[in-house]
């Protein structure tokens, strides 16, 4: 694999697809002269936005073969033009690369397009129909879908399932030079149209469909099916572990019967030998559960209401589940790798608690991200006792457990801003902030005593009084001499940056949104954004796009990838310190 996909911090996890790819190894079973015994590949649809469940899928493809000295494929599946586009094409390549992956190797790029293969599928097809293993259906569409069956009665066979092998072929032909409607014939399978699977009941492997292609353009008046073009994709290109998610468990059997087909030979009756089209080894396929993310919903048609009703800020809004949102959201590469590997790969569905994704970008930023003093609800704080022009220089570690990594310089005046919730006129039992007569360190400068507050006509406190100590600044010999309970973070109003932060939170307050077919949009978070003025430490005013920080007391924040500008700063809030919802379970 690629240098740039290693990572010799992340230790494996429970995970059973490792087990069956050393098993395969040790057979040798796919022993073959010049390629790697592992190359898996991740296959998404080019028609939307990935998602959080899409990157657990990345690293594990691209994770596996890192870890077996393989090589993962970049495959867009892109058989559907209608839904299909370049902008997803694009934005899909920058979420694998900046999730640390690379679909390069050796110099070559192992990006390829299903569409890359029609003209060989569709050779494929003429075979099996010349085989009489596929015919071309005239019945509508609305009488396949009553002819199939059900799962408790077996599906009836087309009335032109023995239609001659000639006429399907010529059919088929015609459907692809364009003579016929949408709809008014389909190639299908030849399977068993009682089969207990329904997806064995001769399955659809092209449809007409007269749509312009993102990259074929209008050549092409027919398109073979994902069921169809998936495992001969898979087969084309040597993957050796084709892994997919559990609802594609039944599609299996369908996987292994096209590819057995295409291995084989037949003899027509002029003498002609067709076919043999596939070597063995062949690709296997395996299913895992997808990713269920509690408080989070992934189905593209409600990602997309979400985004067409306003409800969000589109695809990139940070409280999407999608690789551009939760990226804008503050979310790093290497958080993603390790919920990825904590949670594991299981063969059953389950639920994932959203504080394990979280808790995640915590482990992950604690130890990276520098630390700064904002303000985020201020009250101003007038020392009534510090000369006026007076400004004293502050110190504060940039990583209080690097000392290495230097420290943070800010000046003290007259005239602050604290948090609102740091004074109380009537403070309740146990609370240490400020209150009228009680001392509190301001953190990393003086202790202060309150000394009373003002209000304007409408009761809301507009500014709190206190009086400094002045031989008790932090890191002097005097400042041992004062013992108090209390201590809060403050910025210089003369000096503070006044910055848009945003405060995020989860989308949804339902962990389940929308279980049971429910209305999603009632399990709204109605507190998921709330936007302030807040102040800043004067050197935040060099934060570029991306830049995350620790804002001491509320969290990981990010640097705004869009809307920040040189000296403005916006910043969202990535994740708080701890796990708030936790306690509400």
């Amino acid at each position: 694999m690629n240098a740039d996909n290693k990572n010799s911090n992340l230790s494996p996890s429970s995970n059973f697809l490792r087990a069956i790819i050393e098993s395969d190894n040790e057979k040798g079973t796919y022993q073959r002269p010049g390629m790697p015994k592992v190359i898996t590949r991740f296959p998404p649809e080019p028609n939307g936005y990935l998602h959080i469940g899409h990157a657990k899928s990345i690293c594990l493809n691209f994770g596996l073969a890192r870890d077996y000295d393989g090589r993962c494929h970049l495959r867009f599946d892109d058989t559907n033009p209608t839904k299909e586009d370049q902008e997803f094409v694009d934005t899909i390549k920058d979420s694998v690369q900046w999730l640390g992956f690379s679909w390069e190797q050796g110099g070559t790029a192992y990006v390829h397009y299903a569409s890359d293969y029609f003209d060989t599928l569709y050779l494929m097809a003429e075979y099996l129909v010349e085989a009489g293993h596929a015919y071309v259906d005239s019945q509508t569409p609305e009488e396949i879908a009553k002819n199939r069956g059900s799962f408790s009665e077996p599906g009836k066979n087309s009335p032109y399932r023995e239609r001659p092998a000639s006429e399907s072929l010529d059919l088929f032909r015609r459907m692809k030079a364009g003579e016929f409607p949408d709809g008014a014939h389909v190639l299908r399978a030849k399977i068993d149209m009682a089969s207990p699977n329904m997806n064995m009941r001769d399955p659809v492997i092209y449809r007409i469909r007269h749509a312009h292609h993102h990259r074929t353009g209008d050549k092409w008046n027919i398109y073979p099916m994902y069921d169809y073009t998936h495992p001969i994709s898979d087969a084309l290109e040597n993957i050796t572990h084709s892994i997919c998610t559990l609802e594609f468990q039944d599609h299996r059997p369908f996987y292994d019967w096209i590819l057995e087909r295409l291995t084989e030979t037949t003899t027509l009756p002029d003498g002609r030998v067709i076919g043999g089209f596939l070597q063995k080894p062949l690709p296997h396929q395996y299913e895992f559960a997808r990713l269920n993310l509690t408080y989070t919903i992934t189905s593209k048609r409600k990602l997309l209401q979400l985004v067409e009703e306003k409800i969000v800020d589109g695809w990139d809004d940070p409280r999407m589940p999608t690789i551009v949102g939760i990226r804008r959201r503050g979310y790093t590469p290497e958080s993603i790798q390790l919920f990825c590997e904590r949670i594991g790969v299981a063969k059953a569905d389950g639920w994932i608690d959203m504080g394990t994704l979280e808790g995640s970008l915590r482990d992950d930023l604690d130890p990276k991200a520098p630390r700064a003093a904002a303000v985020l609800h201020p009250v101003k704080l007038i020392i009534d006792n510090f000369p006026e022009h007076l400004q004293e220089e502050c110190t504060s570690p940039v990583h209080p457990h690097y000392p290495e990594r230097g420290v943070r310089r800010f000046p003290i005046t007259k005239e602050l801003w604290i948090e609102r919730e740091d004074f109380m006129i009537d403070p309740v039992k146990g609370y240490f902030r400020l209150f009228p007569g009680n001392r509190v360190r301001l953190r990393y400068g003086y202790v202060v005593e309150c000394t009373g507050y003002d209000m304007d006509d409408a009761g809301n406190v507009t500014a709190v009084h206190c009086n400094y100590f002045p031989d008790s600044k932090s890191g002097t010999d005097g400042s041992t001499a004062y013992k108090v309970k209390g201590n809060i973070h403050w910025v210089s109003c003369e000096h503070a940056i006044k910055a848009e932060v945003r405060l995020y939170d989860r989308l949804f307050a339902d962990p389940a949104p929308d279980a049971n077919n429910k209305d999603f949009r009632l399990a709204l978070n109605p507190n998921s954004k709330e936007v302030v003025d807040a102040y800043l430490e004067p050197g935040l005013a060099v934060a570029r796009p991306g830049d995350i920080y620790q804002f001491e007391r509320h969290g990981y924040f990010v640097a705004d990838i869009k809307d920040s500008r040189p000296g403005k700063p916006v910043f969202n809030r990535a994740v708080t310190l701890r796990d708030s919802w936790g306690k509400k379970k």
